[in-house]
């Protein structure tokens, strides 16, 4: 069947929703400094970290000061501790039954020090790395139960595992799997790459600019694996300024469930973005198929097109769902097991849509009888392509 050019709405769609698939997040290095300003949380999230028999923790905290408008704070009610997800529940428990509770004083909690442990002002700092024995995903908190009071410090945290013995290894439990699976994906999609530059040369006459975009885009995404993948050997240093507004007493939880639903938000509007123009494509396409007289190309392109959408809610289905439910149900160890099956569904995806709309030669001599064209208005109208 003879393939016509692609129109300035439809080569947005799919180039869109192609670079929507390059920018999912990826994990960093679990060395992390952060200042805090004037903060009176009563728990801060630091760290989640998969420990196996050989973890470490290092905290390093200098320039610390506490500020209250009652009398000077207990320093023993000011300090960090590790909590594994078994025991979060737990915590949440106490912490509901009793308000007034201080973390600090649970049992399930692994206190690391408090700062009753700094170094006397004016440095008031503290260094100190400790062992995890036990291996499970921990949490690394900061907690403060004084009352009326705000902690300023500079925060450096450093968790990894050691591997044989010797090497460092800063990434959790359930990621040291992820640079080799990336360098694989890497691999494929130069190969894809290669395939696909051999395409397009052997049906160069039926060759448009969209097709070169799409060979624009395995090359970003090949590369982009490669960075990631090379990422995870090599410790990156994120430097953060939290100033939290004065007057803050919400829990901790607070502005990372806001976050949350702010990057939800955001993603739903981006996949809205992407099936908008596919949407408005079939319905172009269909109103054009009544004026035009080129039923069987409409035809064609309207198969296509309905096909394309039927593949991007899949993907969208189970990239948003299917490998969230993998992360979430996932024990720590295998937290590897959704970002290989999300790549696996990025790579599937591409194949397929790199395939529905592959460049081919148009026959010259290939020309449409009038039983075609009726068939083909036929089609259009019993059909009616409803979404």
């Amino acid at each position: 069947m003879t393939k016509t050019p692609l129109t300035f709405l439809q080569v947005l769609s799919i180039f869109s929703f192609s670079v929507l698939l390059l920018l999912l997040p990826s994990v960093t290095a679990e060395i992390k400094t952060l200042t805090i300003t004037a903060d009176s949380r009563p728990m801060i999230l630091f760290e989640k970290f998969g420990f196996t028999h050989t973890g470490h923790v290092t905290v390093s905290v200098s320039g610390v000061s506490v500020a209250s408008t009652l009398s000077s704070p207990d320093p023993s009610r000011l300090g960090f501790f590790l909590l594994s997800e078994e025991s979060l529940l737990q915590v949440l428990m106490e912490l509901q039954q009793n308000p007034s509770f201080c973390v600090l004083d649970s049992q399930y909690i692994l206190s690391l020090f408090t700062f009753r442990d700094l170094s006397p002002p004016p440095h008031a700092s503290f260094n100190q790395s400790y062992p995890v024995s036990s291996p499970n995903e921990y949490s690394l908190f900061f907690a403060n139960c004084a009352p009326e009071s705000q902690v300023t410090m500079s925060v450096r945290t450093t968790v990894y595992n050691i591997d044989n013995g010797k090497t460092k290894d800063y990434l959790s439990a359930g990621q040291t799997q992820l640079p080799a699976l990336y360098f694989l994906f890497s691999l494929a999609y130069f190969a894809f790459l290669v395939f696909w530059i051999h395409t397009c040369y052997r049906n160069k006459r039926s060759v448009h600019r969209i097709h070169m975009l799409m060979a624009g885009l395995l090359l970003m995404k090949a590369l982009n694996l490669i960075c990631a993948a090379e990422d995870k050997h090599y410790v990156k240093v994120l430097a953060n300024v939290a100033s939290v507004v004065i007057g803050e007493t919400g829990p901790f939880i607070k502005d990372w469930v806001t976050w949350n639903q702010v990057f939800l938000l955001v993603d739903i509007v981006c996949c809205c973005a992407i099936i908008f123009p596919i949407v408005w494509s079939i319905r172009s396409l269909r109103e054009t198929s009544k004026t035009d007289g080129k039923a069987a190309r409409n035809l064609a392109k309207l198969t296509l097109f309905r096909q394309f959408y039927i593949v991007v809610i899949g993907y969208l289905y189970f990239t948003r769902i299917v490998v969230f439910a993998l992360r979430t149900i996932a024990a720590y160890r295998y937290q590897w097991v959704s970002n290989a099956a999300e790549e696996i569904a990025s790579l599937a995806f591409y194949l397929v849509m790199f395939y529905m709309f592959q460049p081919a030669e148009k026959n010259e001599y290939f020309v449409l009888d009038e039983e075609e064209e009726e068939a083909a208005m036929a089609a259009l109208r019993e059909e009616e392509f409803e979404l």
